[in-house]
């Protein structure tokens, strides 16, 4: 009976015991439901859809989707740099007008045409009407000398001009004259820059170098310009000299520029070692004719250039020298393959006066023996024999003229007394004696 009685108490031990252990069991069970049932929850609230297979790949369609987009804007953006750094064709045209200067520029819809050939010769009309020009947006005399500014009265009169831009220093000539009642005539637009002012025409950026004031120093204080098309740069400073130069690089601007055209023709006078290293050009080009009496371009230039290793080009040599840009690169073109060859002013003094021969500006009287007919004043033109007032006046009106012979066109004055004029041998056309 007690064995019995133990058998049932330990049996009731027993009983008990495992009912506790799957209490516990059940209990682990259920926090861990719990647990996981709150991990769901979080999930859900979150948005964590990495165990749901339909979640992952919406997932993965929204990346792609995103990562496509991503790449197209980029695509895009390239594109747009590319059209944006892309710029049409623009060709500048160093025209070969012998001893003077004409440059044109064509791009898109735009042209413009910096000095005007000489006053003695069509060159520049007959050059701008085998391109196609119409029309001109900008003409420009970067001084009165009639080497720079000798056809541009015929420009204005045959071309549409919507503006001229010159200096503001003057000059006695008939060149200078004619230039001002075109413009008068046409009612152009006129305007007369200065350092620090900058123009947009169209995708050509002008920046006027120099003066910031003028004197009455025609050639020193000449009108330049850089001309940045894209990325490629050009400069031009007409007939400005080493001090001009200097004051330039004191101003402060960025002269560096891939093309330079050679102050003044190539003389010595122009294109300081100073202004050289300033721009620091690939390549350097001048205009001057064949042969000229002023040795363009010098010696000292020349070496100068090729001592610093630009490409050197001279109409006189290569006739009409293109440039063709896109603002990115630039390509040269020549019309001819000449050679080079520097030369010397006959004397210091003729490379001196030349603005005065070149400009018609004031009278070439040597020792009082030549009276330059093309510039002489009203009272100096006296000194000639049959020239009073009224024949004077008329000269002054009726120049230029080509050669003396061409007095016969005054009235009053007929072949005896242009036999007389000659005899007397004071009057002069370009410093060569009548």
């Amino acid at each position: 009976m007690k064995k019995q009685l133990l058998s049932i108490v330990f049996m009731m031990f027993i009983f008990i015991m495992t009912g506790c252990g799957t209490a516990e069991q059940d209990s682990v069970s259920l926090d861990k439901q719990e647990s996981q049932t709150t991990e769901a929850a979080d999930s859900e609230k979150q948005g964590d859809s990495s165990t749901d297979p339909e979640a992952v790949q919406d997932m993965e369609e929204a990346g792609d989707k995103e990562g496509s987009e991503s790449s197209v804007a980029e695509d895009t953006k390239e594109e747009t740099d590319t059209q944006a750094s892309s710029l049409p064709e623009m060709q500048v045209h160093y025209i070969d007008v012998g001893q003077a200067d004409a440059t044109l520029f064509m791009f898109d819809t735009y042209t413009l045409l910096l000095d005007a050939g000489d006053w003695n010769n069509n060159d520049v009309i007959e050059y701008l009407h085998s391109q196609n020009v119409s029309q001109i947006d900008v003409a420009i005399g970067t001084h009165p000398d009639a080497d720079h500014i000798g056809q541009l009265d015929k420009v204005i009169n045959q071309f549409e001009v919507d503006e001229v831009w010159m200096s503001g220093n003057t000059s006695t000539s008939g060149t200078y004259r004619r230039v001002l009642e075109a413009i008068d005539a046409d009612q152009t637009g006129y305007d007369e820059p200065r350092m620090g002012d900058v123009f947009d025409i169209g995708d050509l950026q002008v920046q006027v170098l120099y003066p910031a004031s003028i004197s009455g120093e025609v050639n020193k204080e000449s009108l330049a310009f850089k001309m940045s098309y894209g990325e490629i740069d050009f400069i031009f400073t007409g007939d400005a000299e080493s001090a001009q130069e200097q004051e330039m690089i004191g101003s402060g601007t960025d002269l560096d520029a891939e093309v330079l055209q050679l102050g003044h023709h190539g003389s010595k006078t122009s294109t300081s070692k100073a202004f050289l290293e300033e721009v620091s050009p690939e390549t350097a080009i001048y205009s001057a004719g064949k042969d000229n009496q002023y040795g363009h371009p010098h010696q000292e230039v020349v070496d100068r250039i090729e001592e610093f290793g630009a490409d050197l080009f001279g109409t006189d040599a290569h006739g009409t020298i293109m440039v063709t840009t896109d603002g990115k690169s630039y390509q040269v073109t020549t019309h001819e393959n000449g050679n080079i060859e520097p030369g010397q002013p006959e004397s210091d003094q003729e490379e001196s006066n030349q603005d005065q021969t070149d400009s018609n500006e004031s009278p070439q009287n040597s020792n009082g023996s030549c009276i330059e007919v093309n510039s002489a004043d009203m009272e100096t033109m006296q000194e000639i024999i049959h020239i009073g007032p009224d024949r004077a006046q008329e000269i002054i009106d009726l120049r230029p003229f080509q050669s003396i012979d061409d007095l016969t066109n005054v009235s009053g004055i007929g072949p005896a007394r242009l036999d007389d004029i000659k005899e007397q041998g004071i009057a002069c056309i370009g410093g060569g004696k009548a």
